[in-house]
């Protein structure tokens, strides 16, 4: 695969995401939140500890919490397209060193077969677009294996990589937490010893490895200290590591949890990549070392993750881009298979069925039945019959498998433009934008500054739109009309009906009422 057409799948990508990295507002439940975090620490000049409207909030290190601050401190603002860069351009680096690590060992075909594969991976793709610090992690924790394999095969000629191995692994920890050690760790210790190579364990997991790691994170834990005492430290280091492996207050799960999650992570291709896995041991092909690495790390991943007590399907980012490359580069050893085609047949018709599901969750969604979204499932549904022409009609001598996915490939990323040009018009049910800019501009013609919420889910990080601090009123509690101060109140359209007579502002799903002066508020249990 030329530079050229690996570099024009990259600016592809990019086109096709642009108007979602363009129009799209903030997500309620993690985007606002940190970006209210990195808010509270901008004004508090705190750099190492965090808060949550005045709550400590050590479960995730600082690194993304200061490319949100950087961010915010160069431009004013928080700008999604700008902040999204830090999800899509790690997304588009661990493909880049996916290609690069395997071009010794398959083809230019099944390098771009494992790359569409990748970018069009349900899970992987859909990380790329969000405001998370997951896929800063996994680039790392990839950075880190291709430098212990660099490491591995070619000792005489790896000292730069032996210095950035810890390195990338410290910014791993740094990015997301401890999984950024325990993923490299422990899938490398696993095949090292799997494959016999045990004189390279103290090479790669040596002093210099372990003093570099662990100098790092003293001074982090030292600047912590300083700056947020001994009970923020305990948090970090205890609370939110030790508590959570062992018994987790958030995201708890049984431990087959990753079994199940593997099949919608990696779909469309987890039952084409499981299919190829699988033959390759029933059939017994001699897979080369880094073939058996790919695999080894996925798996391990898995194993590790599901004996960890917090659960959640974005943790196995990390193992996607491994299962996906091995999947490319094991599939033509296979031989021609009927499972292969059937396992990209299964794919294929769900797409082509996209209509249909839009059609029934609109039932649930209204909203999604807008001309964007009916559009882009059209284009699913229409790769989708074309995917299945190729793979069982066309008389091509191509490879039928690759074709089909070239097909999808491209129509995903069609898919994906179509839907992003009808983002502004689905803001209001997905965010809290516009319905900020509505409760300001009420406040503003009322001279309020006092802002108020009922039912609306994670409603105290609206002070990132409102730059005022948001009220929560119990859920389970009617507040009054009548109050001391006169505020917005923000709450959902189908709690209305506890208001009748008052007026109102609807926004999407929401309702905006301005409450005027009174008595002390009474508030009614329902």
């Amino acid at each position: 695969m030329s530079i050229k057409r690996e570099i024009f799948i990259y600016v592809l990508v990019c086109v096709a995401v642009l108007p979602v990295l363009l129009f799209r507002d903030f997500t309620p439940m993690n985007e606002l939140r940190y970006l209210s975090i990195a808010d509270e620490a901008l004004r508090n000049h705190t750099f190492f500890t965090f808060y949550n409207h005045g709550e400590p909030y050590a479960d995730k290190p600082p690194l993304y919490m200061w490319i949100l601050m950087l961010c915010k401190w160069l431009t004013g603002g928080h700008r999604m397209w700008l902040l999204s860069l830090f999800s899509l351009l790690p997304a588009l680096g661990i493909v880049r060193i996916f290609n690069r690590w395997t071009k010794s060992e398959t083809s230019a075909e099944n390098r771009m077969q494992g790359q569409l594969m990748l970018l069009s991976c349900g899970l992987f793709a859909g990380t790329a677009l969000t405001l998370r610090m997951d896929m800063l992690m996994c680039f790392f924790i990839v950075s880190a294996m291709h430098s212990f394999w660099q490491i591995s095969e070619n000792a005489d000629e790896s000292r730069k990589a032996r210095w950035m191995f810890p390195i990338y692994i410290f910014l791993a920890v740094f990015t997301k937490g401890p999984l950024g050690l325990l993923i490299p760790l422990s899938s490398t210790l696993v095949f090292l010893f799997q494959t016999k190579r045990f004189v390279q364990i103290g090479m790669v997991w040596g002093v210099r490895t372990w003093c570099i790691f662990l100098v790092c994170c003293m001074l982090w834990f030292a600047a912590v200290y300083v700056e947020g005492g001994r009970c923020y430290l305990e948090n970090l280091l205890f609370h939110q590591t030790v508590d959570r492996a062992v018994n987790s207050f958030h995201h708890d799960g049984p431990f087959y949890y990753y079994l199940l999650s593997f099949w919608y992570s990696l779909a469309p291709w987890s039952l084409l990549s499981a299919v190829v896995i699988v033959l390759s041991f029933l059939k017994k092909i001699v897979l080369t070392d880094l073939q058996r690495f790919f695999v080894t790390t996925g798996i391990v991943t898995i194993v590790l993750l599901s004996c960890i007590s917090s659960k959640l399907q974005i943790y196995m980012l990390p193992a996607i881009p491994f299962f996906i490359y091995v999947t490319a580069m094991v599939m033509p050893c296979t031989g021609k298979n009927e499972l292969l085609k059937i396992s990209v047949l299964i794919p294929s018709a769900i797409y082509m069925l996209s209509v249909v599901c839009l059609w029934i969750a609109k039932h649930y969604e209204p909203w999604l039945w807008n001309v964007s979204f009916v559009l882009s499932a059209l284009v699913l549904t229409i790769s989708g019959t074309l995917a299945v022409y190729r793979l069982y009609v066309s008389k091509s001598r191509n490879n039928p498998i690759c074709a089909s996915q070239q097909i999808l490939f491209f129509g995903f990323l069609l898919s994906v433009f179509v839907v992003g040009c009808g983002v502004p018009s689905v803001n209001k049910e997905i965010g809290y934008g516009e319905l900020c800019e509505e409760s300001a501009r009420l406040a503003g013609q009322n001279g309020i500054s006092n802002y108020v919420t009922w039912r609306v889910r994670r409603a105290e990080n609206m002070d990132v739109y409102l730059n005022s601090r948001v009220e929560v009123l119990p859920w389970d509690e009617i507040p009054a009309t009548k109050t001391t101060e006169p505020s917005i109140l923000m709450l959902r359209k189908r709690d209305m009906d506890c208001f009748q007579g008052q007026r109102s502002w609807t926004v999407g799903p929401y309702a905006i009422m301005v409450l005027s002066d009174g008595q002390t508020p009474l508030i009614e249990k329902r």
